[in-house]
């Protein structure tokens, strides 16, 4: 089967939010606009990362980190959220909009825990953001 690209319906942007808002509560509520930033998110997910607050086992909790990332790569790269549907099944995933650069932060850092590595939330969203700069100044060549 071919990705099939297209934007989130509501179930879709309800599950988003249902994962950004488990990653986000992990703010005092007084202290929430701090997820406004992407400084805010960073701290959060270095944080919760760092603390070994969430077993390697707890998939959806870990893919809720990689929805706070992909909530950093938008606000710092302007990309969109799309969902991303093949034989695998239908995920949320980033689209640099204008190219055919698809980002995937839902699994970025629950893959690398599932493994048992360190993750560097810093060190990935730089790699990130370097790498979609890179393939945007690639595509301007052409």
């Amino acid at each position: 089967m071919e990705q099939k690209i297209t934007a989130p319906n509501d179930a879709d942007l309800a599950h988003i939010e249902k994962q950004r808002g488990w990653a986000r509560d992990h703010y005092e509520p007084d202290a929430q606009h701090k997820y406004g930033t992407v400084e805010g998110k960073l701290r959060l997910l270095d944080t919760v990362i760092r603390s070994k607050w969430i077993e390697p086992s707890e998939t959806w909790k870990l893919q809720s980190l990689g929805i706070a990332l992909g909530d950093a790569l938008v606000q710092a790269l302007g990309l969109s959220w799309v969902m991303v549907e093949d034989e695998q099944g239908r995920d949320p995933a980033l689209r640099d909009d204008g190219t055919t650069t698809i980002v995937f932060p839902l699994t970025m850092i629950s893959k690398r825990i599932e493994r048992g590595e360190d993750v560097d939330v810093r060190e990935l969203f730089a790699l990130i953001c370097k790498r979609v700069s890179e393939m945007r100044s690639g595509a301007t060549k052409h």
